[in-house]
């Protein structure tokens, strides 16, 4: 099979989320995954794209970017923000943590794209935002040329 990559990029306005995940889940449809997979990436991305919109730029607007890239039966996903940064990734990562109670935020965002993904990696530096690489594996994928 043939690389394959998309970019895209997009306001972090709440109602964007699920622009975000339809269009990455329309690029992963053409590793034929099966609906259980499909929903996997939609949900990953999606807690993805709200921790940069509602963590990443808090009150103000900024641009959310995704890079897809299919390799073999792999999608790698990027959702990168230039955003405020995390202050401790690690801290961030753990089950239940939020900056947010108010919001009534669960804190299990990274929870949610590590139990849905195959490959999470978080990268982050205050005042100059946050990366998120997620990798998912498609057991379903018959390789087409």
């Amino acid at each position: 099979m043939l690389d394959n990559s998309m970019k895209l990029e997009f306001p972090s306005k709440s109602q964007n989320e699920s622009f975000a995940r339809v269009v990455v889940a329309s690029f992963a449809a053409q590793l034929d995954p099966t609906i259980e997979e499909l929903a996997d990436v939609k949900t990953a991305v999606s807690e993805a794209v709200t921790n940069s919109i509602i963590h990443g730029y808090e009150n103000s607007l900024g641009i959310v970017y995704i890079e897809c890239e299919i390799k073999n039966n792999k999608l790698e996903i990027i959702i990168e923000d230039k955003g405020k940064g995390i202050e401790n990734v690690n801290e961030a990562m753990e089950p239940l943590y939020t900056s947010k109670p108010e919001l009534e935020r669960s804190g299990m965002g990274f929870t949610v794209m590590e139990t849905f993904m195959d490959h999470l990696e978080v990268y982050s530096e205050e005042g100059r935002g946050t990366k998120i690489k997620m990798v998912k594996e498609f057991k379903s994928v018959s390789i087409k040329e």
